[in-house]
């Protein structure tokens, strides 16, 4: 890996602080110009939704975001990369997914923290079922499209 950066990577139920992982994150760095960080949220898609469940195979998924984590690292000047994906069931309002790139410039930080989301919204191994207000069955959330394409761009530079 490029300057040895390792990429933190942790699925959790838990919520996370989006302070405190930028914190850890650059603490005691210097050489950190630049610091991105994406935070998706889970919608109530206009109060239809009252829970998101996100289920995962334990050990594959975080494997799996490893190396996608561990390709950042290589094709972009990172000091630092964490990735949090929550699983479980989670309410409208909170947090669902965390990304936090760090480099010496902006334009890495960037790019690194579009490629990461991009991954995780297309190609991740998680699965979503909605949870309905109303109380009615919530299906299985599938892929978007617009997600899939979004995750395109990334394979005309390799």
């Amino acid at each position: 890996m490029t300057g040895g950066i390792i990429p933190v990577v942790r699925i959790q139920r838990q919520d996370f602080d989006v302070a405190a992982e930028i914190a850890r994150l650059t603490q005691g760095r210097a050489d950190i110009g630049a610091v991105v960080s994406f935070s998706g949220l889970c919608r109530d898609e206009q109060g239809a939704l009252s829970a998101l469940e996100l289920e995962h195979y334990p050990g594959m998924a975080e494997a799996e975001i490893a190396r996608i984590a561990a390709e950042a690292v290589e094709r972009w000047p990172l000091q630092g990369l964490t990735a949090i994906h929550r699983h479980g069931k989670i309410a409208p309002g909170e947090s669902i997914v965390l990304v936090v790139a760090a480099s010496a410039h902006r334009h890495a930080a960037f790019e690194a923290a579009n490629f990461l989301m991009d991954y995780l919204k297309s190609r991740a191994p998680f699965w979503k079922k909605e949870h309905r207000a109303d109380g009615s069955e919530g299906g299985w959330v599938e892929a978007k499209e617009a997600d899939a394409t979004a995750a395109q761009r990334w394979k005309a530079s390799e």
